[in-house]
């Protein structure tokens, strides 16, 4: 780390405001696929009873992610290489976190070229003098070009201005909604809160976990963006100094902040959606998939605001996906030459070679989410699939967490008894809830 680089945090609020960033590209993230396609088809397939899984799967698994940022700025090593410490066989280099990281993760390309397709039709609806097809290959250039550089700048501003917008339409249609006949009182909002998970909605619940809310991936890939907005750099090498340490905590409290408003927004969009699939889509028969999918999503808005709302909706749902996939493949492109980097296929620390590996998996995953998409056509069980995959991560990510916390611990930086309690409500939560998915689907 060069020393020129470490200042100690702002103590004002607003001047903490100018360091948050992160978070914003978390919800980018976030604000996507799992709450246009998973939550709504949950909502869709088991009514209000399954909205205690949309809440618990947004704000348990936010102490995971803190110490996961917690680490990121302490250490200021690569995720990857802080992995291929943990303990357990090891397979070349690298050990099982690492091997499982790259192969879960390989295997989301089915989730991604679903939100791609999705992109895709949504702008087919909008204009549909182009194919699905043409629109495909349009935005799978127009997402190479704008990061094959990596600007986290850009990444940032374009995360948060995508997020903005469809956040305030999400929760107008939601207040709009009680103005219709599909208007939903309290008490069914509270049958949601009584922890039942019906049978015939457990694919989908275990699905809606594993995507919504932050999801195993964001968790891995905001360590990537807090180090990108400087937290690590900020706080400057642990010399054992009761100064580090202060300047430490400084910063591992923005990042609190940041990780706070963000969970406040992903929250309230994620909520919103389900909320309006179980009031509008709840009971009326199957859901549709392919090319009919998005179209038929739009009826929440065009039932709760009107037919004019219909163009408003597709343009805000493209931005959420857009956005989904912008962020994923921003966060790729820094995850894969890590994992490689562990793997012994690149040399750490060269620059030049990791500018040559991004540029070239700036362009390669866009071809590959392309041609996934073309061979299944099937945007909603894409999505859905991925989610069962992230659900598979979140073990791994929990196993890891509980290392970096006893790490973080030794360094004496940790609040104390809420911060423990909220650490291990998160884990066992989490756990918990997959194995009940997995004996319930068995």
């Amino acid at each position: 780390m060069n020393p020129k680089t470490i200042q100690d945090p702002p103590s004002s609020f607003f001047g903490k405001l100018r360091f948050l960033g992160p978070g914003f590209i978390l919800s980018a993230s976030i604000v996507g696929s799992g709450e246009l396609i998973a939550t709504t088809l949950l909502g869709a397939k088991a009514g209000f009873v399954t909205f205690w899984v949309i809440l618990v799967s947004c704000l348990v698994k936010v102490a995971i992610q803190l110490e996961f940022g917690k680490n990121s700025i302490v250490s200021g090593n690569s995720l990857m290489h802080e992995f291929n410490q943990l303990s357990g066989p090891k397979l070349g280099r690298s050990n099982w976190a690492v091997w499982s990281t790259f192969i879960l993760t390989s295997l989301k390309i089915l989730q991604i070229g679903g939100m791609l397709g999705g992109s895709a039709i949504v702008l087919n609806l909008i204009v549909p003098t182009l194919p699905v097809t043409a629109w495909l290959i349009l935005l799978a250039v127009s997402l190479a070009l704008l990061i094959y550089k990596n600007y986290y700048r850009l990444i940032e501003k374009a995360s948060t201005l995508m997020v903005f917008g469809f956040t305030l339409f999400t929760i107008a249609s939601l207040v709009a909604i009680f103005y219709t006949p599909f208007g939903f009182s309290f008490k069914e909002v509270m049958s949601g809160l009584t922890f039942d998970l019906p049978q015939e909605a457990i694919f989908v619940a275990i699905a809606a976990f594993g995507i919504t809310g932050v999801a195993s991936d964001e968790i891995i890939a905001y360590t990537y963006w807090c180090q990108e907005k400087g937290y690590a750099a900020f706080v400057g090498q642990n010399d054992g100094s009761e100064t580090w340490k202060k300047r430490a905590r400084g910063w591992i409290k923005i990042m609190y902040l940041d990780a706070f408003l963000a969970m406040v927004i992903y929250t309230l969009v994620t909520a919103a959606f389900y909320l309006l699939g179980a009031a509008i889509l709840y009971g009326q028969g199957e859901f549709p998939d392919g090319n009919d999918l998005i179209n038929y999503l739009a009826s929440i808005y065009t039932q709760s605001l009107g037919s004019d709302a219909r163009l408003i909706y597709l343009a805000g749902a493209f931005f959420a996906l857009y956005s989904s996939i912008f962020a994923s493949l921003a966060y790729w492109s820094r995850l894969y030459p890590d994992v490689f980097c562990e793997f012994g296929w690149m040399r750490r620390g060269d620059e030049s070679q990791l500018k040559k590996s991004v540029r070239i998996l700036a362009w390669a995953f866009p071809v590959i989410w392309t041609i996934t998409y073309l061979f299944i056509k099937l945007p909603g069980i894409m999505v859905l699939s991925g989610g069962l995959v992230a659900s598979v991560l979140l073990l791994i990510v929990v196993a890891a967490a509980i290392k970096f916390r006893a790490k973080n611990r030794d360094l004496k930086l940790t609040p104390g008894f809420w911060s423990d309690l909220m650490f291990w409500i998160s884990a066992v939560s989490i756990l918990s809830v997959s194995a009940y998915g997995i004996f319930q689907l068995f």
